[in-house]
């Protein structure tokens, strides 16, 4: 069977799981939305600070990025729902992810024009049904008006970052991701197929930002003028 028709199965198989078992607020547990009204604000912790690192984080912007974002500490509310969405399979909360980020970087992103989310691998993907940072990119590029590109793969299984420490994570990722061929317009000069565009990477947790350096120099070396990014949490 296909991969996109095993996903459109265990899609219509969780919608039927949540008709006979209504879902509940990871934040708090109440019966309901996937982030109930009192929990939701939780995503919204950085919201009306500047850009930039506040004191008491790592300050350095890891090259060759432009700009590192994210909306709120990798902690309480917003820990738990990341964690539903990427191991209960609760793909409800790709909404209320998306749309923080999408306020987050309405207020203070630089620029971008193009969404492209940070892959997991496909064997993952394959596994869990779905793509966490895929979804959550879908909903921030549309709430934000720009086209969203799955234009980058892990061409390689790597460990989880979480299990390695600061000096493995980067060694890690090295060479793990590749380019696809593009979902997005060309534009009508000739050159390479990013030239001239400025992406915006989407992931769930940013901890050292090697993920996320990684998959800039794919894409830099694709063309592209510049990459940002920009996560839900970030992790000390």
């Amino acid at each position: 069977m296909s991969g996109p028709a095993l996903q459109r199965i265990r899609g219509l198989g969780s919608k039927l799981l949540d008709a006979a078992l209504p879902g509940r607020c990871a934040g708090c547990g109440v019966e309901g939305a996937a982030l109930c009204v009192t929990c939701e604000p939780a995503l919204d912790a950085r919201l009306q600070l500047p850009a930039g690192t506040p004191i008491g984080l790592p300050a350095d912007l890891p090259p060759p990025l432009l700009q590192l974002e994210w909306c709120a500490p990798f902690a309480g509310t917003v820990r738990r729902a990341l964690h539903d969405l990427k191991y209960a399979g609760e793909q409800r909360l790709a909404e209320p992810l998306g749309r923080a980020i999408a306020r987050r970087w309405a207020r203070v992103g630089a620029g971008g024009e193009v969404v492209v989310p940070v892959p997991v691998h496909r064997d993952r993907e394959r596994r869990r049904g779905y793509d966490q940072a895929a979804l959550i990119a879908a909903v921030a590029g549309r709430e934000l008006g720009m086209p969203v590109a799955r234009i980058v793969e892990r061409a390689k299984a790597t460990a989880a970052q979480y299990e390695l420490d600061r000096a493995q994570r980067a060694a890690n990722v090295r060479g793990a991701f590749a380019m696809v061929p593009l979902t997005i317009p060309p534009r009508p000069s000739r050159g390479p197929p990013l030239a001239g565009r400025w992406i915006l990477l989407v992931d769930d947790v940013v901890t050292t930002g090697s993920t996320l350096v990684e998959c800039g120099r794919v894409l830099l070396g694709a063309g592209a003028i510049g990459v940002s990014a920009i996560t839900v949490a970030r992790e000390r």
